[in-house]
């Protein structure tokens, strides 16, 4: 892949669940070092989408390609076999993923959460994870917090704990799913804070959120998502100032 290439490249992206159809062909590029933040009302398939692209979800239909590589499957004489779960697991290092929950091991400190995985996973010397994790810890402002333990901690600092376990493992690409909706409205700011230096950091970044505010603020390119398909896509000022379609209008008036 070169730098003329998405990072992130969906192609005629289907999903259904049972009877529920949650995607009907979506395409969507994300380039080197773009902010898009996905939004549209519950139920419309931004997480799933956004799930498929480090293959939590696979699709029906279509492929997810990240950094080039095919997420989840190969292709072979035309058709796609799906890999082992050790080489998906693989091509998952160079995705970062942040959930709504923290996903925190609750047995570890702060400190230990971080390292896990470069020591465990990328092989590093636990001497360089530490410092590695005590440098990230300090840009989410949680390096005081070091020896504590997910039950200890507050959702928002368990958050910000989160990103920077997602960033040790120094990723192509970060992806949010709605990272602030299980938190009390006077810890959201502190995570979007970080967020905010995260991206102008030139960190490529999906973002599924209803944060109005940030996304107009640090999203290079809103995607407006409603019942499985994309209706509207484009810079924040325009998607949220002059919105083309009614189910966009309709979306940002609830949000009001």
């Amino acid at each position: 892949m070169n730098q003329q290439d998405p990072i992130i490249e969906a192609r005629d992206i289907h999903k259904s669940f049972g009877q529920v159809t949650v995607l009907t062909g979506v395409d969507l590029e994300v380039w080197p070092g773009e902010v898009v933040c996905l939004m549209g009302a519950s139920g419309s398939g931004k997480t799933t989408l956004l799930r498929m692209m480090n293959h939590l979800e696979t699709p029906d239909r279509g492929t997810i390609r990240v950094g080039g590589d095919l997420m989840g499957y190969r292709l072979h004489k035309g058709r796609l076999h799906e890999l082992s779960p050790s080489r998906v697991a693989d091509q998952r290092r160079q995705i970062g993923m942040v959930f709504q929950h923290f996903n925190l091991f609750g047995h570890k400190t702060v400190l230990e959460n971080v390292i896990e995985a470069p020591v465990g996973v990328l092989g590093l010397r636990r001497s360089a994870a530490i410092e590695r994790a005590q440098d990230l810890l300090a840009k989410v402002g949680m390096h005081e917090r070091a020896d504590a333990y997910p039950a200890q901690l507050s959702g928002g600092q368990k958050q910000r704990v989160a990103i920077a376990r997602a960033l040790a493992m120094e990723p192509k690409v970060m992806l949010f799913d709605e990272p602030t909706s299980a938190l009390d409205p006077e810890l959201v700011g502190g995570v979007l804070a970080v967020m905010r230096e995260l991206a102008a950091s030139g960190m490529t970044m999906v973002v599924v959120t209803h944060e109005v505010g940030f996304a107009r603020g640090v999203a290079d390119r809103i995607v407006l998502m409603s019942d499985g398909v994309i209706v509207e896509s484009g810079p924040p000022d325009e998607v949220l100032d002059r919105p083309r379609h009614e189910r966009t209008r309709r979306f940002l008036s609830a949000m009001r």
